[in-house]
């Protein structure tokens, strides 16, 4: 009974990608978008959800306002045309997840790349033309993709796809389009997928935590139909930004968590902004909050502009002037202009005092009074001048661009993983009869001493003061949530480490001498340790969990009544 008890858990585990033909529908639909709205512009109402695709999706009042405000770019952007920008909201409390715990494709994907659990993405494409149909005289109206993925280019490109057609041919269009995405397979850590979307294929491929940071996408065999291949499911072009040769001062900013407020001239720039510069510290993950494009009626407004308090860390993407007199008291605020697309450096901003933030026709400029910790690269800029000269493209300068801020992450965190994983306990002293040792906690003051021997220095040529910059690091939310993923993966470790040595072990020498009570407890706790590992998918070698199966079944003297008696008791 205990065996086939163990099995059919493990087994559960082991057949979920099997059993996905049984699967209930729009299954694969949500394992890439929540789902698609349309918003409108109502006389009576002001910005309104017209429809919400799948109907059945239950997206909360509260959630349905954020998301009226957020798809239309307020007055003072003056967008005509088509316009495409991102947000990020807060999802309601108590709202359930259609992901919960451990799958392989939060064990697998790369820590920038997690599904969330507590906000949505919103993939935004906004038309406003002239329509002499219209009372007001505009036609106005957003197609939102609401996700809890970050692929921000997959999601952009498949609008621009989508968006035109719905517009022309309206519901029935979008209903063929989400039954197309409920075709596609969900996606993969590591594989290149062909997606179909109205005539036509998208491929891509999901990048996957194992990854070398190097690594260029894999040449996929030419199909038939031409597939429209996106070289990124989620990177932004760098290149284009105005504030390039400070460019180390804002991946300083992001990585301590620094409360920041991008000022853009539209939700474009915002959102493009702030999500280029909480990925200019990957592969660390940015583990604070961050809004793409934020109004004044969103329903963190008030907690995010109290002056009763220091700022929280967040980043701000706001189009709307009003804002520069209310976030005065912020310590950093970037004014951008409009984003320029010839090829040539953008014209780049100054380091200004804040003092001089005051008025609403401030110039573009980053305000703040943050010394760096670290001595700028000259030779990066000196690189991207000389790739001006030559007419490089921008994808190319882009790379260069991203490989640096790269290379100075790691540069950062590898004395820190050097010196974790010298907190685990010695694989000699995992015994199979005694619960493994305790991980060491972490002594900031141990670290700092590793520094001068195995420090930044090795892998960096920066010059600049990096203890300063680790000590003001174990003050912010990143190294919090860095340090608390990287202690569940050495716990997981652990316990790996430990199931493979009792599998290893002489059990049946073990047991000659021990009384039933004794075995009886080894098979309760062999079982507990079996649940678990299949519980949270423990990455075990192959055949060990098998073996744990035969041990729980083979060494016990007990009847079967009488062993599941006592375990049940347990």
């Amino acid at each position: 009974v205990v065996h086939s008890g163990a099995t059919a858990l493990s087994s559960l585990c082991r057949n979920a990608a099997e059993n996905t033909e049984s699967r209930l529908p729009w299954d694969r639909f949500s394992s890439w978008l929540e789902c698609v709205c349309v918003v409108t512009f109502d006389l009576e109402l002001g910005q309104a959800i017209e429809l919400v695709y799948p109907h059945d999706v239950k997206l909360t009042e509260k959630e349905k306002t954020s998301i009226c405000y957020l798809s239309f770019p307020d007055s003072y952007s003056g967008c005509l045309g088509d316009t495409q920008f991102s947000f990020r909201l807060r999802q309601s409390v108590g709202r359930r997840s259609s992901w919960f715990g451990e799958d392989a494709y939060s064990r697998d994907a790369p820590v920038t790349l997690q599904r969330e659990l507590a906000h949505f993405y919103g993939y935004v494409y906004f038309r406003q033309v002239k329509d002499a149909a219209v009372k007001r005289g505009y036609f106005q109206k957003s197609l939102v993709l609401v996700s809890r993925l970050p692929y921000v280019h997959l999601f952009q490109s498949l609008l621009q796809i989508i968006a035109p057609e719905y517009f022309e041919k309206l519901e029935p269009c979008l209903e063929a389009v989400c039954n197309e995405i409920d075709q596609w397979p969900s996606p993969v850590p590591g594989q290149t997928l062909n997606l179909p979307v109205i005539g036509v294929i998208m491929q891509v491929r999901i990048p996957s935590k194992n990854d070398k940071p190097s690594g260029s996408p894999v040449k996929q065999a030419q199909r038939e139909v031409a597939p429209l291949m996106l070289p990124s499911i989620h990177e932004l072009d760098l290149f284009k930004y105005c504030f390039l040769i400070h460019i180390q001062m804002l991946w300083e900013l992001m990585l301590l968590g620094e409360p920041v407020v991008v000022m853009a001239p539209s939700p474009t720039v915002s959102s493009e902004t702030v999500l280029a510069l909480v990925s200019s510290i990957a592969p660390l993950r940015y583990c604070c909050d961050y809004r793409p494009y934020f109004t004044i009626h969103d329903p963190e407004f008030k907690e995010y502009t109290t002056r009763t308090q220091a700022p929280p860390n967040v980043i701000l993407g706001v189009t709307n002037p009003f804002f520069i007199k209310t976030f005065q008291s912020w310590p950093h605020i970037i004014r951008l202009g409009e984003l320029k697309m010839s090829g040539d450096l953008p014209k780049q901003v100054k380091v200004k005092k804040l003092a001089k933030l005051k008025t609403l026709d401030t110039k573009p400029g980053i305000y703040t009074s943050h010394k760096t910790f670290l001595q700028k690269d000259k030779s990066l800029i000196k690189r991207l001048l000389k790739g001006i000269q030559r007419k490089r493209p921008s994808e190319v300068q882009s790379a260069i661009l991203r490989r640096h801020l790269l290379e100075l992450t790691q540069s950062f965190i590898i004395p820190l993983e050097r010196y974790l994983a010298s907190l685990m306990p010695l694989q000699r002293s995992v015994t199979p009869w005694k619960t493994p040792p305790q991980i060491r906690p972490f002594s900031q003051e141990e670290f700092m001493g590793t520094l001068e021997h195995a420090g930044p220095q090795l892998t960096s040529v920066l010059k600049g003061d990096w203890i300063g910059l680790y000590r003001r690091f174990f003050r912010s939310p990143n190294f919090d949530g860095w340090y608390r993923l990287r202690q569940k993966e050495m716990t997981q470790k652990l316990e790996c480490l430990h199931l493979e040595v009792i599998c290893d072990a002489d059990l049946l020498g073990w047991i000659k001498d021990k009384s039933e009570v004794e075995i009886v407890d080894l098979v309760v706790k062999l079982r507990e340790k079996l649940m678990k590992a299949v519980r949270q998918q423990l990455p075990v070698k192959d055949g060990v969990l098998d073996k744990l199966e035969g041990y729980i079944q083979d060494y016990h003297p007990l009847s079967t009544e009488d062993l599941q008696t006592v375990l049940h008791r347990h």
